[in-house]
């Protein structure tokens, strides 16, 4: 996964990483605060859940410590991290600006 990983953030345009976690009660707040902001950006960018549980070794390498985390990548390079719930219009700026 972390080849997989390292090639999805090379992209061209923005990913948004939701580093979340099956237990987290923000999380899921946060998920569907996404499904939003996917609606709203489009194919500008692109938005990828990764589960802290199933993959500990990618969250360990960004310094994820608590969930949910988001990060901003362009071309392998993080642009933006954050813990805490976001919402819609925050993360949808955020994007365009990095877009």
């Amino acid at each position: 996964m972390s080849q997989k990983f390292q090639e999805l953030i090379q992209s061209e345009r923005p990913v948004l990483i939701d580093f979340f976690a099956t237990w987290c009660q923000p999380c899921k707040v946060q998920s569907s605060v996404l499904t939003s902001v996917k609606e709203q950006v489009g194919e500008k960018a692109r938005i990828v859940k990764i589960d802290i549980d199933q993959f500990p070794s990618i969250a360990n390498e960004y310094s994820v410590r608590g969930v949910p985390t988001l990060a901003i990548f362009k071309k392998g390079q993080m642009l933006w991290k954050e813990s805490g719930v976001h919402d819609v219009n925050s993360l949808v700026g955020l994007l365009n600006q990095y877009a």
